[in-house]
């Protein structure tokens, strides 16, 4: 019996890696000898530089960098155990976690602590990249993290502008000169599972700015103000980032990465299954347990659950997802071959209550799921 534990982290009350764990707990208490392969997933946010260190025994640095409204924060970035490769998770430096929801303000709200993150990093000689952009507080375009790295963004008299998403409608020019110049000699793989262009009605602002707190009105601002960051990027270095896809990711932060810096898109969660070898353990697997915080028709978007099921499709492996709710019809799981999907909800329970009983709800439901699914196994072992 071989089970391949590859959640992502529900988030608001348990991370990937906690669940891996209290999933092999369970399974441990009803199958001492199953073979039980844990592989906590990430598809670009809070969680995927963990993913990352924890399936290549990376190790982890923490810096004190600038926080999402100025305030000085403890941000933490990893180095894989190839000892070559960064992975940079910007939620750690500029996230939505660093904020309580009275604090959101995406006007005000940078990016300069996820290029303080970089800076460090490129201190220390690393010169290849992942960045995790998920999680974002911010709506600047990157231009906070483009500052802490040298460039200069000056308004019509020739001083910085600064910080936040409302600044930009100062900008009048960007200086390179003195931009890092090992960012050019590095690579960056931008990981990620949003293909939203940077302005317009499914851009950066209009879709995601709520999320961040901004009014409805303060989202056109902040959509004109990235249209206009747009067109002095494309004077600057002949770039259009205006609808290119996954520019307004992270508040338009992937939009500076695809003008600035030699970087390569790529979906989050492929990125996770490449480091963590995931094609390698489950070709020998039985079952694929996969999962996050809410199962619905987002997931079928990039998100862990699919990118899994894609792979252990290729090998025949059925997958079975939990999340902390389920809100999607199963045939459409089944289309991207997962065979079902149960929610952590066992009867009428409010969001505090699931909440605070969440890993109780994971090990029960996991319980649940393998002893059904490997009905013959028990009756042979009785």
């Amino acid at each position: 019996m071989n089970i391949i534990l590859a959640p992502d982290s529900f988030k608001g009350s348990m991370t990937a890696t906690q669940v891996t764990n209290l999933m092999q707990e369970s399974i441990s208490s009803i199958f001492p000898k199953a073979e039980l392969q844990s592989l906590p997933m990430g598809d670009g946010g809070e969680g995927t530089m963990e993913a990352l260190i924890n399936a290549t025994n990376g190790q982890l640095f923490t810096e004190s960098v600038t926080g999402p409204l100025g305030n000085i924060v403890q941000a933490t970035y990893g180095v894989l155990g190839d000892g070559e490769t960064c992975v940079v998770e910007m939620a750690e430096a500029s996230g939505l976690k660093h904020l309580k929801e009275s604090q959101l303000n995406a006007l005000k709200t940078t990016t300069y602590g996820t290029g303080e993150l970089i800076l460090s990093a490129l201190n220390k000689g690393y010169k290849h990249f992942i960045l995790a952009i998920g999680g974002s507080a911010t709506n600047d375009a990157g231009a906070g993290m483009l500052q802490a790295l040298g460039a200069k963004l000056l308004n019509k008299q020739g001083h910085s502008i600064g910080y936040g998403g409302a600044e930009l409608a100062n900008l009048h020019s960007i200086d390179l000169t003195a931009f890092d110049l090992r960012i050019a000699q590095a690579s960056f793989i931008v990981a990620s599972d949003v293909n939203n262009p940077l302005v317009g009605p499914k851009g950066a602002s209009l879709v995601f700015g709520k999320q961040k707190g901004a009014t409805d009105r303060e989202l056109q601002i902040l959509d004109n103000n990235l249209h206009h960051f747009a067109d002095i990027v494309e004077l600057t270095s002949n770039t259009h980032l205006h609808d290119f896809p996954g520019a307004g990711a992270a508040g338009g932060l992937g939009g500076a990465f695809k003008a600035f810096f030699p970087s390569q898109f790529r979906n989050g969660i492929d990125v996770v299954i490449e480091y963590s070898q995931f094609n390698q353990y489950v070709s020998n697997a039985d079952l694929v347990l996969s999962g996050e915080g809410k199962i619905d028709h987002q997931t079928l978007y990039g998100k862990t659950p699919i990118g899994v099921a894609r792979c252990a499709q290729q090998y025949n492996v059925p997958v079975i997802l939990i999340g902390g709710t389920v809100d999607i019809a199963i045939e459409k799981l089944h289309e991207h071959g997962i065979l079902s999907a149960f929610s952590l909800v066992d009867g009428p329970k409010s969001l505090p209550d699931t909440l605070a009983n969440s890993e109780k709800l994971i090990q029960g439901i996991t319980k649940n799921i393998v002893s059904t699914f490997f009905h013959s196994e028990i009756q042979r072992a009785q």
